[in-house]
């Protein structure tokens, strides 16, 4: 309970917790922030990582000073262009593997989810899903698995990561630092979050509704 309470902090707070980050490792708070990208991306076991509120606040950031808007931008999209690609050999490699020995670790209904996203959208998913937590977390990985071809996949991949990273830290850059926006923060990355989970909440929603 006390490391999901620290979590939920972390993620209502992450304006405080990323500039004392920036003030007490200076340069390596891009490494920091490359790695959460990345992670949040490339590895199927961490969808919870706070994507959309951190790069909003990181942008917030760079409208300060206190990071680089010019560095940080292509960090960012370089970091979830390669994690969207570790996702996709993961799970063409060994994703039907990986499946049946995580003892439920990644969640079939994730899977599912993705999956009848993918029949749906076909390859724009991977564009379409930068923008769906959890959903960008799986949808490489059944890329992956399904076989895509590889060269769509970089393509969308790319346009993805590059729209994601940049409307993001660009909004965050211009807006974040507004009196109102400012001292309101914590209610507006609550509001991101709810945004972003909204057409995942609606599908659910729909789903439950077909199946009674």
């Amino acid at each position: 309970m006390d490391l999901l309470t620290a979590f939920i902090d972390i993620v209502l707070h992450l304006d405080a917790h990323l500039l004392a980050l920036t003030q007490e490792y200076g340069v390596w708070v891009y490494a920091i922030l490359f790695l959460i990208i990345y992670c949040e991306t490339g590895l199927v076991i961490t969808p919870f990582l706070p994507g959309d509120s951190l790069l909003f606040v990181a942008g917030a950031l760079c409208g300060m000073g206190a990071l680089q808007l010019e560095l940080l931008v292509p960090l960012l999209v370089l970091a979830a262009f390669s994690g969207d690609n570790t996702n996709y050999w993961i799970g063409r490699l060994i994703g039907v593997r990986l499946l049946k020995r995580t003892n439920g670790l990644i969640k079939h209904e994730h899977i599912d989810k993705t999956h009848a996203f993918y029949e749906k959208h076909g390859g724009k998913t991977i564009l379409f899903a930068r923008f769906l937590p959890i959903i960008r977390t799986f949808a490489p990985f059944v890329a992956g698995i399904g076989l895509m071809r590889y060269r769509l996949f970089m393509l969308f991949s790319a346009l993805g990561s590059m729209a994601w990273i940049g409307s993001l830290t660009v909004a965050g850059f211009f807006f974040g630092n507004i009196p109102v926006v400012k001292d309101n923060l914590t209610i507006i990355i609550l509001g991101i979050i709810v945004i972003s989970l909204l057409p995942a909440l609606l599908e659910i929603i729909r789903h439950r509704k077909r199946a009674t």
